[in-house]
């Protein structure tokens, strides 16, 4: 039987699960609802019950868990998870490990996609480029000559906290009008009472209103690029995530806005790419992490 790994993502809505060989083969997968909870401690419970019904042989040799929102540099606490209530300094990896006994390291939910992605999607491509995740908030990832940037503490990345509007909504994080507040799925709701999903639909009816607010979208979502691209001039800008259902809605817009917004020498050659995994891009990286760790040197 070939070696294997867990890579989790732990979303706000959504847990998903998948078992992962060391060339990336996922061999099975699970998704459940993220317990909705004052507490850490049910969300916990059930990653570890999750896993037992994913792996019930227990041949999983390590587990990698992406969560929402900064990772401590050794992998072990889960400093903060805005959209998850009462998330603050969690020591996940120590609370797994004795629930499931397998040796775990945890990541930032956007960082694991983006390792995803690097490993087995559409930053494969590229040295130099950034990962947008647009979900129920909005993540980000930094890869410089091919390797993950986290910054001198683990916090670098956080690219959906950016400012776009100096008066906007306030933002959990404590920031006022950052990019999470315009192109979240949290903010899609705020804003107009509908799920991304719907908009999507009726946008492909041809319902007007619902093509304006994907063309608005789209030029927002492009003001909070230009700070980024202005900062590291990436290849590619790669965008994930569930709201990118509405791809071909939103995509014109944002690739002029850009082009306005960004001077030609701080884009030549920029590349405005949809990411290739889905919804598998945070538990495929939080699998590479696993692979990654000290526990594999």
């Amino acid at each position: 039987m070939a070696d294997r790994v867990i890579g989790v993502d732990l979303g706000g809505t959504d847990i998903k699960l998948g078992c992962y060989t060391r060339e990336g083969h996922c061999l099975a997968s699970l998704k459940i609802a993220t317990p909705q909870s004052s507490s850490p401690d049910p969300v916990i419970a059930g990653i570890a019950a999750a896993i037992r019904e994913l792996d019930p042989e227990k041949e999983a040799i390590a587990l990698g868990v992406g969560a929402p929102g900064p990772a401590d540099v050794a992998g072990r606490v889960s400093k903060l998870a805005i959209n998850l209530p009462g998330w603050v300094s969690v020591p996940l990896a120590d609370r797994l490990e004795a629930l499931t006994g397998l040796p775990t390291v945890v990541g930032n939910d956007a960082n694991c996609a983006g390792l995803g992605e690097a490993w087995l999607g559409a930053g494969r491509h590229f040295q130099n480029w950034i990962l947008l995740t647009l979900g129920t908030g909005v993540g980000g990832a930094v890869f410089i000559d091919g390797q993950l940037f986290v910054g001198h503490n683990g916090t670098a990345g956080e690219l959906g906290l950016v400012t776009v509007d100096l008066n906007g909504p306030t933002c959990n994080s404590g920031n006022r009008g950052s990019l999470e507040q315009h192109a979240s799925a949290q903010a899609i709701r705020r804003r107009t009472g509908f799920e991304p999903s719907e908009l999507a639909e009726r946008a492909a009816a041809g319902n007007p209103e619902a093509i304006d607010f994907w063309q608005q979208y789209g030029r927002e979502l492009a003001a909070g690029i230009t700070s980024t691209v202005y900062v590291l001039a990436p290849q590619a800008v790669i965008i994930g995530g569930g709201i990118c259902a509405a791809w071909d809605f939103f995509l014109p817009t944002l690739e002029t806005e850009v082009r306005r917004r960004v001077k030609p020498t701080s884009r030549e050659g920029l590349q405005i790419a949809i990411a290739e995994l889905g919804n598998q891009a945070g538990m495929a990286g939080a699998a590479r992490l696993a692979w990654q760790s000290k526990f594999f040197c």
